[in-house]
């Protein structure tokens, strides 16, 4: 089951991603329902709404954290394996684990198997590769914006200021891992056991 799960997860990412990345040129959307479900392609350098710290070396640094708890997670589904724990909580660290491991494809090899043209779409296996190793930029492209507005003056510290709920950009690997946490959360008795 663990297996399965990840390989899928993987493979949903990875072909999601390439497929962006070779038929959109950066910044392009696509509406796909109404105004509340948009494909946005958009690169960073690996965290969460795109937030960067420590140029090139905090670059390095987050990817080669990201292997050290991918270490730590692949021990963790191990033993709960081993426990013969609920099928829900094997699922929710195996999304968990794929997760982690397609951002972790994108930052380690994408700048080494990707160029990046401007105004034009990126090509696989490109002799002039956009980076190096460990440098790639991970690829996000789903954006739900259900609602874009300003917010109303009396509220306080954002009144007046225009708001779009929900904002973030992210990729299959990101929704497997927040999925999985779900999941977690639902099962917590079965995944975190207390000892008697």
């Amino acid at each position: 089951m663990a297996f399965l799960t990840i390989f899928l997860a993987l493979l949903i990412d990875q072909v999601s991603k390439i497929y962006i990345k070779t038929h959109f040129v950066l910044g392009e959307e696509v509406t796909v329902f109404s105004d509340w479900f948009v494909i946005h392609f958009t690169e960073n350098n690996g965290m969460a709404w795109g937030f960067e710290f420590g140029g090139k070396t905090g670059k390095l640094f987050l990817t080669l954290f990201r292997l050290v708890a991918v270490t730590g997670i692949m021990y963790w589904l191990t033993k709960t394996i081993k426990r013969n724990t609920h099928t829900a909580v094997i699922i929710a660290i195996s999304l968990i684990f794929a997760g982690a491991v397609g951002n972790i494809i994108d930052s380690v090899f994408y700048g080494v198997i990707f160029d990046t043209p401007y105004n034009g779409v990126a090509t696989l296996f490109a002799e002039k590769p956009y980076g190096e190793m460990f440098y790639g930029k991970v690829v996000d492209m789903l954006y739900f914006p259900m609602w874009e507005g300003t917010l109303p003056e009396w509220l306080p510290f954002f009144g007046g200021k225009y708001f779009t709920f929900f904002n973030a950009i992210f990729n299959g690997a990101d929704s497997w891992i927040f999925i999985g946490t779900v999941l977690l959360f639902i099962f917590n008795k079965q995944a975190f056991p207390k000892e008697e």
